[in-house]
């Protein structure tokens, strides 16, 4: 039995992503020549692996089998392939990431000069947006999200804790008053992400004290620098990412606001990276390691340096 080492490589990326256009996009190879040398490993074993339609394939039972017994040994020789050229080379190629905007406008002007620097052969392609996004179907190398993320066969790399704090501009404060403890702020404008339910209650932490705060507003955006803006106009109070990487402590896009609440502070919100599997390309390893302890010290106000050691020290990548 004459079987290519390489096509049961190809068909384990097509059996991950169940789509030829889209693996053979993330190949950088024809799908006609895919879906080719996917035939000829069928015609080698005999079996059939695949159920092609025009929109999606599914795997066999045959092929689930084989996929599942295939997949560790690809990625363990891609492993192997890659310490290899890491030793000869520095990480290059085109790398694709998507992250919220939000993210990217407070974070990626401030470090991309240095990062491409450091790794001048890696070609920069960002997507900035908030909608949902399998790797496994897309041809991204890293996916930025915030948030729990939903479990499935990606593998979710936790980054970093964002702390929020919630401020307001002078004029909304001078016209309708300061909190002075979190019940208050039932009666103010919040600004949240969006209208629904899940936003409607603020939980807010000082110390080992905790309270839950039932809000309300007439604005809603699903993006901070929007909300920054829209408090620095006056128009209520609003959750923000800290930048502190300057020690200034300042609100994203909010240089002018007050801190409302000063004893107070939201849960924080954990950044997560989801890969395709343990073991990207050289270049999103790279980025990930380069922008990880930059967002550290971004999101960690100062005081919180022990708790941020803690959780490098417990911080895993889970499937």
């Amino acid at each position: 039995m004459d079987i290519q080492l390489n096509d049961i490589a190809l068909f384990v990326e097509v059996a991950k992503r169940k789509n030829f256009s889209h693996t053979a996009e993330a190949l950088d190879m024809p799908a006609s020549t895919l879906s080719r040398r996917v035939t000829e490993l069928e015609h080698g074993i005999g079996l059939k692996l695949l159920n092609r339609s025009t929109r999606r394939i599914e795997l066999t039972p045959a092929g689930q089998a084989y996929f599942e017994r295939c997949l560790p040994l690809v990625e363990q020789a891609r492993v192997a392939h890659d310490q290899l050229v890491a030793m000869a080379a520095q990480p290059r190629g085109r790398l694709r990431v998507s992250m919220p905007s939000s993210l990217a406008q407070f974070f990626l002007p401030e470090v991309l000069h240095d990062f491409r620097v450091q790794h001048p052969d890696i070609e920069c392609d960002f997507d900035l947006s908030m909608r949902n996004i399998d790797p496994l179907d897309n041809p991204y190398d890293v996916v930025l999200r915030f948030g729990p993320q939903p479990d499935s066969s990606l593998v979710a790399r936790h980054i970093v804790q964002v702390q929020r704090r919630l401020f307001a501009s002078r004029q909304y404060l001078e016209r309708y008053g300061t909190p002075r403890v979190p019940a208050d702020l039932a009666h103010h404008e919040c600004l949240r992400a969006t209208m629904d339910d899940a936003y409607s209650h603020w939980e807010l932490h000082s110390g080992a004290t905790t309270e839950t705060v039932a809000v309300s507003g007439r604005l809603a955006a699903n993006n901070i620098s929007v909300l920054a803006h829209l408090a620095n106009q006056g128009l209520g109070i609003a959750p923000l990412h800290l930048k502190v990487s300057d020690g200034s402590g300042e609100p994203v896009g909010g240089k002018d606001l007050v801190q409302v609440l000063p004893g107070w502070r939201l849960a924080p919100v954990s950044l997560f990276a989801l890969l395709p599997s343990r073991t990207p390309p050289a270049r999103a390893r790279a980025f990930l390691d380069f922008i990880e302890p930059r967002l550290a010290t971004c999101a960690m106000p100062a005081g919180d340096e022990g708790e941020l050691a803690v959780r490098r020290r417990h911080r895993s990548c889970t499937p």
